[in-house]
């Protein structure tokens, strides 16, 4: 009996030893603690990222900044840095209009899923998720699954009718661009990571020479965002000590409808009237640039374009890198082609009217369809002209003169967001990749649209 035991025992631990090494997936002798050469662990498969749609792969390099032969720009005197920048992907166009219309489509939709659960429209549970397959809680979620009702009932009309408005006037059926609020998290990994901001206070400092006082106040600063009682968004940005976990977690509410006023507000000596009805809710214009969306606005778009792409990865997503607006050196870097092309001369041309829409050839009257000029060197279209775009930037005159040499991110703080690579409406000189200018995240004369990148 006694031997039988001995046998079942070592049987145990060879299972046991086969099973780690299955989940450390494969180099035999890594683990087995008998000793001999060091050959490291196997991971679990591989994950190939795929090459996201519309995108083009900015491999690392350097650049020059700035303006080598300054012949100011408005005045402004344009410092010079050479600097490096890794690899990422871009967008080869501007955002379009029907690429930004899926994106407001998508947060109409679900406010009209959100209604249709409401009691006070039916209350159909079907269109919110709130178990597992295996009847567990899960937190509530939408159901993208349930298609909304092609011919609907007395309820889920009023939750249609209720997402859109009539003008008193002219009798015309509006979306009531009002509600579309878009409400996004994101988690600040980085500052969470802080050796300042752990929450246990003896693992804020490494030197075991150094007391440590248990009783810190450690302050964070966070981004939140409610709706007040009259229906305003209201963000504010609080001051707190160190909590938790939580604390690192910023809320946003954005409205995400473009301001399709800009068209005559910004624009007035010109008859605008139709691209004010038409420019972005017509078919016609689906592949111009979007236009009058503010830096917020971008970067809900930014939000919402990642989180539609991890929903349709499973498991992979987590390796995924969130979509974002491009820093201001990789937007330069990117327009000048990988460092290989000077100014505006893409692809060996020597005539801005070549690669970009402006003053001279747009009849300064509007935006024109995206990839319609010669693209630069690396098949990225319309760096220059068509319409400013933002950057992630904070504006700051001087940065070149004080960023770091390396993937630098721009000033720490400011008041305006960095734009670049001019606009239809603006002169060739202006047109240029080394232009910069700078705006308020959310005002401003709109000329502005965007494009996004993504860090492999």
């Amino acid at each position: 009996m006694r031997r039988i035991r001995r046998i079942l025992s070592v049987c145990a631990v060879a299972v046991t030893a086969l099973a780690l090494t299955g989940c450390f997936g494969g180099k035999s002798a890594s683990s087995t603690g008998r000793g001999g050469e060091v050959v490291g662990v196997g991971g679990s498969r591989s994950f190939k990222e795929p090459a996201p749609y519309g995108m083009t792969l900015v491999k690392r390099g350097w650049l020059k900044m700035g303006v080598d032969q300054q012949d100011t720009l408005w005045g402004k005197q344009t410092p010079v840095k050479d600097i490096s920048v890794d690899g990422f992907w871009m967008d080869e166009t501007e955002v379009t209009n029907s690429e930004y219309k899926q994106f407001v489509a998508w947060v109409r939709d679900s406010i009209l899923r959100t209604r249709m659960a409401d009691p006070s429209y039916g209350g159909d549970e079907t269109y919110i998720i709130t178990e597992d397959k295996n009847g567990d809680p899960v937190k509530p979620h939408l159901n993208w699954r349930k298609n909304l009702p092609r011919k609907p009932n007395e309820d889920e009309q009023r939750a249609i009718e209720s997402l859109y408005t009539y003008n008193p006037v002219t009798g015309e059926k509006l979306l009531d661009a009002s509600q579309l609020n878009y409400r996004y998290e994101v988690y600040d990994y980085t500052t969470a990571a802080l050796r300042r901001n752990r929450l246990v206070a003896s693992e804020r400092n490494l030197n075991t020479d150094v007391a440590v006082d248990p009783n810190e106040v450690v302050m964070i600063s966070k981004d939140t965002a409610y709706i007040d009682d009259e229906g305003r968004i209201v963000r504010e940005t609080i001051n707190r000590p160190l909590s938790g976990p939580w604390d690192f977690l910023n809320t946003y509410i954005v409205n995400v409808y473009p301001d399709t006023t800009c068209w005559v507000n910004d624009f007035r000596n010109s008859d605008n009237e139709t691209y004010l009805r038409n420019y972005f809710s017509n078919a016609t214009y689906n592949d111009y640039p979007v236009v009058g969306v503010t830096w917020e606005q971008a970067n809900a778009f930014c939000a919402w374009r990642t989180d539609y792409l991890l929903r349709g990865l499973g498991p992979e997503a987590r390796y995924v890198q969130r979509y974002r607006l491009p820093t201001e050196a990789e937007w330069e870097y990117a327009a000048r082609g990988g460092n290989k092309s000077q100014g505006y001369k893409y692809s060996g041309s020597n005539n801005i009217g070549d690669i970009a829409w402006y003053s001279d050839n747009s009849s300064r009257e509007t935006t024109h369809l995206v990839a319609t000029k010669a693209p630069n060197e690396l098949g990225i279209y319309d760096m220059s002209g068509n319409v400013m775009e933002w950057c992630q930037d904070w504006y700051n005159s001087e940065y070149y003169s004080q960023s770091q040499s390396n993937n630098p991110q721009g000033a720490s703080s400011g008041i305006n967001r960095v734009l670049r690579g001019g606009s239809w409406d603006f002169i060739a000189k202006f047109s240029r990749v080394s232009y910069r200018d700078g705006q308020s995240s959310d005002n401003g004369i709109n000329l502005n649209g965007f494009r996004l990148v993504l860090v492999p």
